[in-house]
Formats: C-alpha cells, sequence, structure tokens
C-alpha cells in the first residue's frame, strides 16, 4: 500500500502532460516512501486519455481513471479520493499553477500533525487584473457569508491526511466544494504559502462562467445568508410599499394636481415589486433545486476505465 497519493484531475491537457508527469516523476523519486500517481481523465476530447495510458504502461506507479463523460472539476478531484490509498494525500492541477515542488514543505507539515495543509496563493503571475479582482473579491465575500471559517485565496492545492480523506468519502453530497468540505472538517490545519504561476500550457479551463458557477455553488452550499436576504428584501419592499401608499394618500389630498400620482410612479412600483419577488424565488430555486439533484440519489459520477489499482503500489479503497 502506497504511504503517499497524488491526484490530478486532467480535462483536455495534452500539451501540459509531458512536462507535468516530468516534474512530478522527480518529486516522486525524492520521496522517503512508495506513492501512486492518480490521474483522473474528466471526459477529455484530445489526446489525453492515450498520454496517460502511455504513462501507465511505462510506470507502474501511475494509476487513471477515465470518467464517462466531463463532470467537473470538483467531481473528478471526488473520484481520485474515492479511489487513493495513501496515508498523505495530495491535490494539484495539471497547468503546472500548483507547483510539484510545493508538495516537500507541505509533507513536512503533515509530519508535524496537522490533518490538512493547504496551499495559500501571496501573488497571481501574469493573470489580468479582472482575475485577480474578482477572485479578491469572492474569496472575502465567502468568508464573511460561509458558516464555517473558508481560508482565503486558496484552492483546491492541498495535502489531506488519511482520516480527512476517509470523512470526505463518506459525505454523500453531490454539488461538492472540496476546499469548503475540508475546512468544515475541521481538525488541525495550516498554511503554505507560495506564488501561483501561470499556466505551462494551452488554454485556461476555468473560465469566467464556471468560476461565477463555482462561486454560487459554494455560497449556497456554505451559508444561508441568500436566504435570509430574500427575508430582508421582503421586508424592506414592505416597508417601502407602506411609506409610498402614505406619501400617495398625502400627496391625493394636499396636492390633488400633482404627477406624482400617476401612472409612472404606479409602474415604478410593480417593477420594483415584481423584481424583489423574482430575485426571491430565484434564490428559493437555486436551494430547492440543490435538494433536488440531492435526493435523486444518483451515483456521483460514472467510470468508463480504470486502470493501475490492482498492483501493489495501486490500490483501490474497498
Amino acid at each position: 500500500m502506497p504511504q503517499y497519493s497524488l491526484i490530478i484531475p486532467i480535462y483536455n491537457e495534452e500539451e501540459n502532460i509531458s512536462e507535468l508527469y516530468r516534474r512530478v516523476s522527480e518529486l516522486m523519486e525524492q520521496l522517503d516512501s512508495s506513492v501512486e500517481l492518480i490521474l483522473i481523465n474528466d471526459g477529455s476530447r484530445d489526446r489525453s486519455l492515450y498520454m496517460m495510458r502511455e504513462l501507465h504502461q511505462k510506470d507502474p506507479r501511475v494509476c487513471y481513471l477515465s470518467l464517462a463523460r466531463n463532470f467537473g472539476h470538483q467531481v473528478a478531484v471526488t473520484a481520485g479520493l474515492n479511489f487513493a490509498r495513501g496515508e498523505a494525500i495530495i491535490i494539484l492541477d495539471a497547468d503546472l499553477q500548483d507547483p510539484p515542488e510545493l508538495i516537500p514543505q507541505m509533507l513536512d507539515k503533515w509530519r508535524e500533525g496537522y490533518h490538512v495543509v493547504y496551499a495559500q496563493r501571496i501573488k497571481r503571475n501574469k493573470e489580468s487584473w479582472f482575475k485577480r479582482f474578482t477572485a479578491y473579491v469572492f474569496y472575502r465575500i465567502l468568508r464573511r457569508l460561509a458558516d464555517v471559517d473558508i481560508p482565503a485565496d486558496t484552492g483546491d492545492f492541498c495535502l489531506m491526511d488519511r482520516q480527512i480523506v476517509d470523512i470526505l468519502n463518506r459525505m454523500p453530497e453531490r454539488s461538492r466544494y472540496i476546499r469548503g468540505l475540508r475546512a468544515w472538517i475541521g481538525f488541525r490545519q495550516t498554511a503554505v504559502k507560495f506564488e501561483r504561476d501561470p499556466r505551462f500550457a494551452g488554454e485556461v479551463k476555468y473560465t469566467f462562467r464556471k468560476s461565477l458557477s463555482l462561486a454560487l455553488n459554494s455560497l449556497i452550499a456554505f451559508s444561508r445568508v441568500p436566504l435570509r436576504l430574500s427575508i430582508y428584501l421582503g421586508l424592506f419592499s414592505a416597508f417601502l410599499s407602506a411609506c409610498m401608499a402614505l406619501l400617495v394618500l398625502y400627496w391625493r389630498l394636499h396636492q390633488p394636481n400633482s404627477s406624482l400620482t400617476g401612472l409612472a410612479t404606479i409602474l415604478i412600483a410593480v417593477f420594483f415589486f415584481g423584481s424583489v419577488q423574482l430575485i426571491s424565488i430565484g434564490i428559493l430555486g437555486e436551494y430547492i433545486g440543490r435538494i433536488y439533484e440531492e435526493v435523486k440519489g444518483r451515483p456521483i459520477y460514472t467510470l468508463a476505465e480504470v486502470a493501475g489499482f490492482e498492483s501493489s503500489s495501486c490500490s483501490v479503497n474497498s
């Protein structure tokens, strides 16, 4: 059974896989115990799966999973966690923005007794001002609104102890936000700071739309503030409507010819209260949709191909 497990989700990363393996294999040679490298093909449409097969053929430490379709980054990470057998499990991305060379520092912290060691970005090299700004704002809003303390400027690049991964694997929820779940679990956690490099090659996979979807998912999963917001909007609109009713009554009695009591005022009020209702219904719909997805009981992912876990160095969770 391996001592360490490296989990790397892959989606259309054929330009990065060779360099990724080179750097990771150099790291694996330096580690003091056995290691398994788990690659997860998340429905790639390029040569990623073919290259993963080649790596497995030449290096028995390389195991891979191929999901039946693109299920998304968080689900791909979940699949890797389900199959990992190491006592220390490290998650990193395939674009090399998460430097594998940081892993020895993480292992040092783990040996000191920490159950979760997450990489915390102190600088984003060669990223647009818009990306830096939106990321900065998102992490601060999430930390302010979430029911648990989710560290700012952290991604999925982390080391987790076997105990943490076993708890994660028992969590049945489908809409997963790994960095929030690991914070919710608790235990001793610490950070290793680093400067995030630009992508080695290829196109960014986390587009603005996907990043926004992940942000909304994290807020819904770890905060009830949006539900409270609909209550606050309802109370505010009720108060405002009462004030408007008193004003209209005053104008009717004392200024019957005022233009403020005409159709324009009525239309503004109708549009305002309609928007409040739609926002509240939308917030409720997000939570109800989450409940609907959970109660269906479908598996989180389906596998098309699994290789390498039958060997002594790469085994499958029972």
